[in-house]
């Protein structure tokens, strides 16, 4: 049977400008509707499999319906232009594709899917509709169906004749009255005064549609009758403008919109100019192999290792599928230098002294893709990898952090080097994994090599270019090997003692269950929002915050609103926190133990976050709740390897508000870090003009929000929320705090005059952060930018000082032979493992070394302890 797929160009193309961040490519080219459009656009085809298809597009701003009334779509804020330049490549991008689009001067684009629809239906096609304007609902019937546009781009709900009466009760040719009536803000159709959506279906339920409201008008009354009557003209005018016309003159026939195959290469040249490097691999082999024919690369695959092949330098790759590659398998090594293109199959390389010796000799200089993932790899083979000097993935990710795309078929793209499938196209994924035969992986390993060897000598001079290569060879080089050495080595925990927490935290859940249960009056799931909510609002009556589709929200954020309500919702708040700290953290901890190790083994991501700071998954150790004494209790487990050893902890106090002080010169920071004055103290004084003893809890408290709500470009809305006052009084406590320290400010305002010059901001040590959206017209776009302006200075230099701390510790402990280890970075803590004949040492150089760091027009400060487990450490 013919299918037919009818697009709304313009709703679809607006919905991906504001559902995704406002990227663009090398060329300044914004493209973050074309990529929402073209994976919607993809998302069709994949799952729809139409015969016929078509884009509509509106021809202009005016149209037949503004003869009738001129303030139709009045209002509207004109289409901001980074979305209007976007526009053109749009249809480019169906040209290559071979998917028609069109549009009719004075009609708009429901007009055109209105008619063809209607043809459709006619001749007893399928028609599938894809917008998301509601406007087109009144075109569903028996063949002719409407998938709206949901959150973001590809999440649709599918109308068909049973789901509109679900909604709304009333058949689609209603949905034209209801418009007449409630009318519709968003192209100014007035309707009726007064008259909202539930009124209108009530009216329509009753009287059918307008003419008969109209027809019956007496037997309506009070008020209601009054708006009605008043506005009777706007309401059959409403309707007139809210009839999509289904005999628009559209020549366009079915015989010019079949859909035939994409023109593959334009399809990829436009992709690359985009730098869509993701879609890139979306086509399979079965629709048209989307990458050029790659010619087999000249290799030998070494069943034997003979030192010649193991040159220097050498482009290395040591290829683990695996996310988590603890212990997971190496599929193999290939290596790339001037003696030539090597594969090297694991159990040839593992056994081999000869590699192990080249490995493992640091004169011996390799490039590499991530570092940290090879050195882990080879050193649960007892090889200890040395002698990296590059890593194109660390390079990639320094010149643009905002980027997602630092594979090396990405890379390879940008760079225009040597072609090689993506990862996920080479192996498949899923259900659809597989390793290929050892040729075809040589093939793929070898080309990853190659690559590595093409892109060095560009990315390394686009970091110096970028004055970034510091940066990159003294800062984050060495961290990578670090970083492999501390997931290496990893984390003792007390196995028993989890499950003991564990067993009392189910005891006192348990409890709280049934204090929850007395407290309702009754037995129910508290796991189960419908339940949940049931009870809360219709046995307990408490007010009704917000509904979902599926019922009452119970979501974190509506009960805290309750508290004062009724003692049950903090109880149920806490039982929701012990159970996740259950669940997440004593039965996620348990199930990632190391089976050889006994240890826990996370990983730490170098090139993730566009602030520089390091996260930590598999798992995150990074953020095991501590502001709940159960949550604090989990570090108890945390224990050294060794018995005569200590876990050390020491971390910088207040070091982005330190940071603050030196990057924005401001005198009255800088004086009050310089005299060790309580800077929280200090701004509640500044703020509110009183001196240190009249400043009393909530005075501090509010000065401490304020402090930490600059450093995070908090907003007046977003320091209300926090404090709980109105906005007003939120701008307010920030106006004063600008007035007390002017270098702040004037920092603030410098910061994004130099963004939108620039359009990126840097760290102290030059990592740099692109915001595109600082010239945005849309508000919300450019208000988060220049909030990102502000505080990414900030935030990235501190993540900057404790690598450098990370780095000039592992020196000083490598230099004095040390036993001790550092085993975790927690945002501005380090973690060590410290053995007692060391701990002097260890609280002499590590309080030294990471107030040393760098030079701060104000001193860092570190504070320390330890104890038996990480608990006793703080």
């Amino acid at each position: 049977m013919n299918k037919l797929v009818l697009v709304d160009g313009n709703s679809i193309a607006y919905r991906a400008f504001f559902a995704l961040p406002l990227l663009n490519n090398e060329k300044g080219v914004y493209t973050n509707a074309i990529y929402g459009f073209t994976t919607m656009l993809l998302k069709i085809l994949e799952e729809e499999k139409p015969t016929h298809m078509l884009v509509a597009f509106d021809a202009g701003k005016t149209t037949f319906r503004h003869n009738t009334y001129k303030e139709y779509k009045g209002g509207r804020q004109k289409t901001p232009p980074e979305l209007s330049e976007q526009l053109p490549v749009m249809r480019d991008l169906l040209k290559a594709f071979n998917i028609a689009h069109y549009e009719v001067e004075n009609y708009e684009a429901d007009d055109i899917i209105g008619t063809l629809a209607k043809i459709g239906e006619e001749e007893k096609w399928k028609v599938k509709i894809f917008s998301g304007d509601k406007d087109l609902l009144q075109l569903v019937s028996e063949n002719v169906h409407v998938a709206l546009t949901k959150k973001g781009i590809s999440n649709v709900d599918t109308y068909d004749l049973k789901l509109v009466d679900e909604k709304y009760g009333i058949t689609p040719n209603q949905i034209i009255d209801m418009k007449g009536l409630m009318g519709d803000s968003s192209d100014n159709i007035p309707g009726v005064t007064g008259v909202g959506e539930k009124t209108a279906i009530k009216l329509l339920k009753e009287f059918k549609s307008v003419e008969g409201l109209y027809d019956s008008i007496d037997q309506v009354k009070g008020k209601l009758k009054e708006k009605l009557e008043t506005n009777k003209e706007e309401a059959f005018m409403s309707k007139k403008l809210a009839t999509i016309e289904t005999n628009a003159p559209v020549e366009i026939r079915f015989e010019d919109i079949v859909l035939v195959e994409p023109d593959y290469e334009k399809v990829v040249s436009l992709f690359k100019e985009l730098e869509f490097s993701s879609l890139l691999d979306r086509f399979d082999s079965e629709e048209g192999e989307c990458h050029e024919n790659i010619e087999d690369l000249d290799l030998t695959i070494m069943n034997e290792i003979r030192d010649e092949i193991l040159h220097s330098p050498s482009s290395v790759v040591v290829e683990v599928l695996e996310e988590n590659y603890h212990d997971a398998d190496i599929l193999g090594i290939s290596i790339v230098n001037k003696k030539g293109n090597f594969f090297i199959p694991i159990d040839i390389a593992s056994k081999s002294e000869i590699f192990r010796q080249w490995a493992e000799n640091e004169s011996m200089e390799k490039w590499v893709f991530d570092a940290k993932r090879a050195v882990v790899a080879l050193g649960w083979k007892n090889i200890i990898l040395r002698g990296v000097s590059f890593d194109v993935q660390i390079a990639s990710y320094i010149i643009d952090p905002s980027s997602n795309a630092h594979d090396l078929s990405d890379i390879a793209k940008r760079k225009k080097s040597i072609s090689v499938q993506s990862d996920e196209f080479f192996y498949g994924k899923g259900k659809k994994r597989h390793i290929p035969d050892q040729s075809d992986l040589a093939q793929h390993l070898v080309r990853k090599a190659s690559i590595i060897n093409d892109v060095k000598a560009d990315l390394e001079k686009e970091l110096k270019d970028n004055k970034q290569y510091e940066l990159f060879k003294e800062l984050e080089m060495p961290l990578s090997i670090i970083l492999g050495t501390m997931e290496m080595t990893g984390v003792a925990v007390d196995k028993d003692e989890l499950r003991e927490m564990g067993s009392q935290l189910g005891e006192k859940l348990e409890e709280m269950e049934k204090q929850i249960h007395s407290l309702a009056g009754m037995e129910f799931n508290i796991n189960s929002p419908k339940q949940l909510g049931e009870v809360l609002f219709e046995k307990l009556n408490l007010p009704v915050i917000k509904k979902t589709k599926t019922g009452y929200s119970t979501s974190a954020d509506v009960l805290e609103k309750l508290q004062d309500q009724h003692e049950i919702i903090e109880k149920i708040l806490h039982y929701r926190q012990l159970g996740k700290l259950n669940s997440t953290y004593i039965e996620g901890l348990l199930k990632v133990i190391h089976k050889k190790t006994g240890k826990i083994h996370t990983i730490f991501n170098q090139a993730l976050t566009q602030t520089g700071r390091l996260s930590s998954t598999e798992p995150n150790l990074q953020n095991i709740p501590i502001r709940l004494e159960e949550g604090r209790k989990i570090r108890h487990a945390f224990i050294p390897e060794r018995e005569n050893a200590v876990i050390f902890a020491a971390d910088y106090s207040q070091i982005e508000l330190r940071v603050l002080a030196h990057i924005s010169k401001d005198e009255n920071l800088i004086q009050a870090f310089n005299e060790d004055l309580d800077i929280h103290t200090k701004t509640a004084m500044d703020v509110f003009h009183v001196n240190k003893e009249e400043v009393d809890g909530q005075m501090r408290r509010t000065a401490k929000a304020v402090n930490f709500g600059i450093v995070y470009g908090i907003s007046d809305y977003g320091l209300s929320q926090n404090l709980g006052i109105t906005r007003k009084e939120g701008k307010e406590f920030i106006d004063r705090y600008l007035e007390s320290f002017p270098g702040v400010k004037d920092y603030m305002e410098n910061i994004v005059d130099e963004a939108r010059a620039k359009g990126y901001v840097t760290t102290m040590l030059q990592r740099r952060r692109y915001l595109p959206e600082i010239t945005s017209r849309n508000f919300n776009l450019r208000s988060f930018a220049e909030r990102t302006a502000m505080n990414t200075p900030i935030q990235g230099s501190a993540a900057d000082i404790i690598k450098k701390a990370m780095v000039d510790m592992a020196e000083e402990m490598e230099t004095r032979n040390l036993k001790s280890q550092l085993l975790l970075q927690v945002h501005d803590e380090l973690i060590f493992e410290v053995v007692e004949e060391e701990l002097e040492i260890m609280k002499e150089i590590v309080p030294k070394i990471m107030e040393n760091a760098v030079e701060l027009a104000v001193p860092l400060k570190v504070d320390y302890s330890y104890g038996k487990t990480w608990y006793d450490a703080k």
